[in-house]
């Protein structure tokens, strides 16, 4: 079955949904976000270089364009559940970003997967904020998207990361050697990945059945 059929079979989450928990709260890109997803980035811009791709030449992704262009193309995959990007807001406003959490590569069939990636703003690490988006992500991804399987990957040298994952729940697979191109070289990242069955409580319910093929 081909990926937006399959997806609209399970039901596609709204582009107006919002999981919140005691601090933060994820919600779909606006476009009214721009500007202040501007901010963000080039707030965050040296805190992010050495965990990030090196962007195609003469493009700065933190643009007013660009920025606007990367709203416009994740809320048109989300609408196809392609992928679900989140800002991190303040559970108690939402015009405030303080992080990004994604959901991509969305894969169904057989797989019924998608790959984890985050970041929070500098001035805002170590208060479990993160930790918090992270668990209220996954639980989107099983129970609101049917997802069987979440993945992440890591840098070994990132080893926050790592404990993160590790405290909700995440199990480490393995390394993956020359995985990603992060700031311009050919990066190992350890893999971590966690399946429904293995969440558990964590999420309200259990995803429903896969649809019959057809």
């Amino acid at each position: 079955m081909p990926l937006v059929s399959q997806a609209a079979a399970f039901g596609l989450p709204s582009l107006g949904v919002r999981a919140a928990g005691p601090r933060v709260a994820l919600r779909a890109p606006r476009a009214t976000d721009v500007p202040e997803a501007r901010r963000f980035l080039r707030r965050n811009a040296e805190h992010l270089r050495p965990w990030s791709p090196v962007p195609p030449a003469g493009e700065d992704p933190s643009s007013l364009t660009e920025i606007s262009k990367a709203i416009l193309r994740q809320r048109r995959e989300w609408k196809r559940g392609e992928s679900f990007i989140f800002y991190v807001t303040d559970s108690a406003r939402d015009d405030v970003i303080l992080g990004r959490v994604a959901l991509t590569g969305v894969t169904r069939g057989a797989f019924q997967n998608a790959y984890l990636g985050y970041f929070i703003d500098v001035e805002h690490q170590r208060r479990g904020l993160m930790t918090e988006a992270v668990t209220l992500a996954t639980s989107f991804a099983f129970v609101e998207a049917h997802l069987h399987r979440v993945q992440a990957a890591v840098m070994p040298n990132n080893g926050p990361s790592m404990r993160l994952l590790e405290r909700v729940g995440f199990r480490r697979e393995g390394v993956a050697e020359r995985y990603l191109q992060i700031a311009g070289r050919w990066e190992a990242h350890v893999l971590y990945a966690v399946t429904v069955e293995e969440w558990g409580g964590r999420s309200p319910a259990p995803p429903p059945p896969p649809p019959p093929p057809r």
